[in-house]
């Protein structure tokens, strides 16, 4: 199996190892907006760089992994589909409903394949949350916290460009909500705060954000967010029910430390950041994606998952700025709603 990646960068790296080693894959062609740094990764790994992404196609592959630029990854993914190529792509799709819509159409016209990158999906911890609740062993779930809290901010170019902190970063949270409960979204309200550095003012975004969610049972969620959490790098979900509680996420790295006499120490080695945290999902995403393309198993993530999780995102994002509750299905209106 031969593989393009599209994008070397910092997650692009990380995909290109793994695949690099994977037993299925004979080869990879490594391509990247900086050519140099393309040609790089190549030499280290001992694959092949191509110029640009045209030489993808002409030279030939059997799947392409997406890693480049979020704005371009809704061209990148209908061109692949219009080639008859399985996609994986990082997340987003797109940074709006109808690009995002628009690109999965295109995979869907193509009856192509497109995976998404939410590696979370992968994770022992929510594997674990996922296998709880839908066993029963929770009984009735009645509330729900999730959090992700980053060390701190991205490269100010980042935030410009991220989607803001509801999109970037609170959307895995989402589409665990929904992965997790097995459950949807119906309604949000949201709120944010930029008191932190002027540069998230300067990008219109906020350094911390929170959202109270209703699930279609009834169940309530409470989901924050913040980019500035100076203890570390903090993920966690907790869920509760009328029989028992459970946490994902709380380990002898999680950054917080406990006032009670009797409680745990703080972590002598927080965790630093999401590639350290989900080092081994991440992994185990893309060797989920040989084993779609070899057609050894249906895909973890498409498109239409990827939408659930956005669409609630947008929806905060609204329910923000206009200070009101806001349900998700109220943005599959006017021309997105041709997509649908």
């Amino acid at each position: 199996m031969r593989i393009g990646v599209i994008g070397t960068g910092r997650i692009g790296t990380i995909h290109a190892h793994t695949l690099s080693r994977h037993r299925d894959v004979g080869s990879l062609i490594l391509t990247d907006v900086d050519p140099a740094r393309a040609q790089a990764l190549a030499h280290r790994l001992g694959e092949t760089s191509a110029p640009g992404v045209d030489e993808i196609y002409t030279w030939g592959v059997d799947a392409v992994v997406i890693t480049a630029a979020t704005s371009a990854h809704a061209d990148l993914i209908g061109r692949a589909a219009r080639a008859g190529l399985p996609v994986f792509c990082e997340k987003p799709i797109a940074l709006d409903l109808a690009g995002t819509l628009q690109a999965i159409t295109e995979v869907e016209t193509a009856g192509t394949v497109l995976q998404m990158g939410f590696q979370r999906r992968f994770d022992a911890g929510y594997t674990g949350a996922r296998e709880a609740v839908r066993s029963g062993r929770l009984g009735r779930l009645h509330t729900v916290r999730a959090m992700t809290s980053d060390a701190e901010p991205p490269p100010a170019g980042h935030l410009a460009q991220s989607g803001g902190l509801y999109r970037d970063t609170l959307i895995h949270d989402f589409d665990m909500l929904r992965w997790v409960t097995g459950r949807e979204v119906t309604e949000v309200y949201a709120a944010g705060s930029d008191a932190g550095p002027a540069v998230f003012r300067e990008s219109g975004d906020v350094d911390t954000g929170a959202a109270l969610v209703t699930l279609d049972d009834g169940t309530l969620a409470s989901v924050t967010a913040t980019r500035l959490n100076g203890a570390g790098y903090d993920v966690r979900m907790e869920l509760a029910g009328e029989r028992d509680q459970i946490v994902v996420g709380l380990d002898d790295r999680t950054p917080i430390a406990s006032t009670e006499p009797t409680g745990p120490p703080a972590a002598d080695k927080p965790w630093t950041g999401f590639l350290e945290r989900f080092g081994p999902a991440y992994e185990a995403e893309l060797i989920a994606f040989v084993e779609v393309v070899r057609g050894e198993r249906a895909n973890p993530c498409d498109g239409r998952e990827a939408l659930q999780a956005l669409l609630i995102a947008e929806a905060c994002e609204l329910s923000r700025r206009e200070r009101r509750p806001v349900r998700p299905a109220e943005l599959l209106s006017g021309s997105a709603a041709a997509y649908t």
